[in-house]
């Protein structure tokens, strides 16, 4: 695409293929090459200073660090990890800087904001219909969304209940808070918008035993995301390139 100012993807998965995989996702939906769109593996290496200014953008992706979990169970890393996003949104909140936090953009943007995340609205692997708000159908990320698509998510925590700061823009039967903004442009979608078939069943693969569903539920899980297309999600990471590219 050849931005300007390149977007960067902050990363927590500590599984190599299933990293790449998800840099790959990114890049191909979100429409940009290696180097519009830089990486940074968080479980790795501290997060380096960012220079909002130099940047277009952030995006987040998902990974294994639960917010709800108690303090005294989470790693080191994690608790690095937590630190240096509350760092960051204290920055980026502020200046309304485009940020999309794909599921743990619910635990680092919904915690910042005080929201309540807990394991009330957890939703196991598989495909869910998501329904835009009015907000949501009048919102630019989600231009061109019908109102109720297909998406894939899998996850062991959820916001219970919005802050006042926050404003819900898409639900699911399971999940009420599926996607919200905090200012104008900044974003969270518990929903992953980066997956396709191929890259849920990679991960299906990678996170065996990581506690997302039983060894003997492996086939039904694979089943679950192959009942209904999802094709609409992809959207949104092209329209907010195209949004905020500078």
């Amino acid at each position: 695409m050849g931005a300007v100012k390149p977007f960067v993807l902050l990363a927590t998965r500590a599984e190599d293929l299933a990293a790449d995989a998800e840099y790959e996702l990114f890049l191909r939906y979100a429409g940009l090459d290696e180097r519009d769109l830089i990486r940074v593996r968080l479980e790795a290496e501290p997060m380096p200073p960012l220079d909002l200014d130099a940047l277009s953008g952030i995006f987040v992706g998902g990974g294994p660090f639960n917010a709800s979990d108690p303090p005294e169970l989470k790693s080191p890393v994690q608790h690095r990890v937590e630190a240096e996003f509350r760092a960051l949104l204290d920055e980026v909140v502020p200046r309304d800087f485009p940020f999309l936090g794909a599921c743990y953009g619910v635990g680092t943007l919904g915690a910042h904001q005080g929201a309540p995340i807990d394991r009330t609205y957890s939703e196991p692997v598989g495909v869910v219909p998501v329904t835009l708000t009015e907000a949501g159908a009048s919102d630019p990320l989600l231009a061109g969304m019908p109102s109720t698509f297909n998406a894939f998510v899998g996850h062991k925590e959820a916001i219970r209940t919005l802050p006042p700061t926050a404003i819900r823009l898409a639900s699911s039967p399971t999940c009420p808070v599926q996607m919200f903004r905090v200012g104008q442009n900044v974003y969270a979608t518990q929903f992953h918008p980066e997956l396709d078939l191929d890259g849920i069943v990679l991960r299906i693969h990678a996170y065996s035993g990581y506690g997302y569903f039983a060894d003997d539920e492996i086939e039904a899980t694979m089943a679950s995301v192959r009942r209904a297309p999802v094709s609409h999600p992809n959207r949104m990471l092209r329209n907010f390139v195209e949004r905020y590219a500078r």
